[in-house]
């Protein structure tokens, strides 16, 4: 199978823009070879590892956590499986549009760090075997909670999913000259080879790779933008000030109103235009951070709790450190790339390629052809390490949530689990594939937010009231996180993400496009309030659970490394 995945990546490789002009999907620039070779190398390095992995996963466990790996090296992958090709290619294209405003993607997904710290973190590695759901429902009615837990799971991974893969195919088809058809297949195949057969062993190490990769070529960058100024930020940003004066005063503004709209880049108001939206955004990218299911199984590959201290802390380095070079390089495209018809189309002002690709733009202006092929296989590198950690986590939920919990109710046969597991990885990988087709012309920009979303109003809630309050229920928890999860969505649908930029209606019926500032309360108070209100011989038995709960969650006793499950 392996060797057929290479056959199949060299043979899509090799074809070429005029290939993709009989299929008619999109006007194509020309074959990006050198992008081509460093991705194709990247991808038999680790088809190897996946090979190599493959030898070593028997076993469920081995399946699920890999065997154990180390806190510095889990917190690379954890680096690597959180800076997704939105952040990469995004927040970098925010900055270049709105300047400081783009500074709140790169907040918010970098604040919620400290909350899995000193919340969850040592929390879940006690508590947990392989998946959230263990820790949600450790003390509660196996069947309700595990349920919630897997339909939130597959909803999160569904849209963050989708944007991943219309994210990949968008940015081969652009870069390799590949049809959108072959790369969304490249990228669904791939998946399914380093999930199905290596297992969370194989997508660790395909992750650190790719954190490597993102980091070097990242400071790269920086470098060579900040040697453009003469490593002077007062210069850069001066710099960039001007760019955006020139282009209001060529696009007819008197140059008092050409002034003002170049100094507004380095303040507030150009990207979320009131207070609401920007606390509601911020809400969902701090708090989903801790409730996203591929970040949160991660504690589970590491041996006991002071390595998953050890994972939060190296990830929040590595991460902050990723989110400080997104700022510099958005304004470095402002500087390096904002009058060259080469990467700006002068008649509309738009990126060449799409309002994504600043980042590509300054490589190529930095370093050529070869710079630019490097920054195209982190990027690609970056989509696959990601697609894959979310693979994993799905396929977890229905094999270890809900066969071998809940049907099965935990007497599943561990090989049969393991081939749930994987049959399930090839459905996903399927649909996926189907999915990043279907909604190739979708603006998906919402989907991601929408995940945050729903893992800040479901998941979140749901894990912080089973950790921190004796009075949770099973009721309180299955049906208050699903009433935060609903509000979340039914609140994205009404939005104008949804409602005006994909319905077509004139006005949405609610205002503001995050909805995580209203999902969030009514996730925690719907738990608060169906716990107090329930009277059931089973709440007694969930309050009393509490004390064990905290005991082993808070000292590690009776936990046992992830070799002995």
């Amino acid at each position: 199978m392996i060797r057929a995945a290479i056959a199949l990546v060299a043979l899509l490789g090799g074809a070429t823009a005029a290939q993709a002009g009989i299929h008619g999907t999109i006007t194509q620039q020309p074959t990006n070879w050198t992008a081509i070779l460093m991705f194709a190398g990247f991808v038999a390095a680790t088809l190897w590892i996946t090979a190599t992995a493959a030898r070593r996963t028997r076993t469920v466990s081995d399946f699920y956590t890999g065997g154990g790996i180390t806190g510095f090296q889990n917190g690379l992958a954890m680096a690597g499986d959180y800076c997704s090709a939105a952040s990469f290619l995004g927040i970098t294209s925010q900055i270049f549009n709105d300047g400081y405003d783009g500074l709140i993607y790169a907040i918010g997904f970098l604040v919620g760090w400290p909350i899995v710290l000193f919340l969850i973190g040592e929390k879940l590695r006690n508590l947990g075997k392989f998946t959230f759901a263990d820790v949600a429902s450790y003390r509660f009615l196996q069947g309700p909670v595990r349920s919630f837990a897997a339909v939130s799971t597959l909803l999160v991974v569904a849209f963050y999913l989708i944007a991943q893969m219309v994210g990949a195919g968008q940015l081969i088809q652009l870069l390799f000259g590949l049809p959108y058809i072959y790369a969304i297949t490249v990228v669904g195949g791939l998946m399914m080879v380093y999930v199905l057969f290596g297992g969370m062993r194989a997508t660790s190490w395909v992750q650190i790779i790719k954190a490597v990769m993102l980091l070097l070529g990242a400071t790269f960058l920086v470098l060579g933008v900040m040697a453009h100024v003469g490593f002077s930020f007062e210069a850069l940003f001066a710099k960039a000030v001007g760019v955006k004066t020139k282009l209001a005063l060529d696009s007819g503004l008197a140059p008092d109103e050409a002034a003002a709209k170049g100094r507004a880049i380095m303040g507030p108001g150009g990207f979320i235009k009131d207070p609401i939206s920007a606390l509601s955004f911020g809400f969902a990218l701090m708090l989903g951070t801790a409730g996203l299911p591929h970040i949160l199984m991660r504690f589970f590959t590491v041996p006991d709790a002071r390595e998953a201290r050890k994972s939060i802390l190296w990830a929040t380095v590595w991460i902050g450190y990723f989110y400080a070079l997104t700022f510099i390089l958005g304004f470095g495209a402002i500087v390096m790339i904002s009058f060259n018809p080469d990467y700006v189309d002068v008649a509309t002002a738009t990126l060449r390629g799409g309002g994504n690709m600043a980042v590509m733009h300054l490589a190529h202006a930095i370093g050529g052809n070869l710079f630019l092929g490097f920054i195209s296989a982190v990027a690609f590198a970056t989509i696959l390490a990601v697609v894959a950690g979310l693979t994993l986590s799905a396929a977890s939920a229905i094999s270890h949530d809900i066969y071998a919990s809940v049907i099965r109710k935990g007497d599943a046969d561990p090989a049969k689990e393991l081939r749930v597991s994987r049959a399930t990885t090839i459905l996903l990988g399927i649909s996926a594939i189907i999915l990043g087709i279907v909604f190739e012309k979708q603006n998906v920009a919402f989907m991601v937010s929408l995940a945050f979303a729903l893992a800040a109003s479901g998941n979140f809630p749901v894990l912080v009231m089973s950790l921190l309050w004796k009075d949770c229920t099973t009721k309180g928890a299955a049906w208050g996180g699903a009433i935060g999860l609903l509000t979340a969505f039914v609140l994205t649908v009404l939005s104008p993400v949804i409602w005006v930029a994909v319905f077509g209606y004139e006005s949405a019926i609610f205002p503001y496009s995050s909805p995580a500032l209203f999902s969030v309360p009514a996730g925690f108070i719907a738990i608060w309030l169906i716990s107090l209100l329930d009277k059931s011989p089973r709440a007694a038995i969930d309050k009393a659970g509490y004390a064990v709960q905290r005991v082993r969650s808070e000292t590690g006793i009776g936990v046992h490394s992830p070799a002995d499950h």
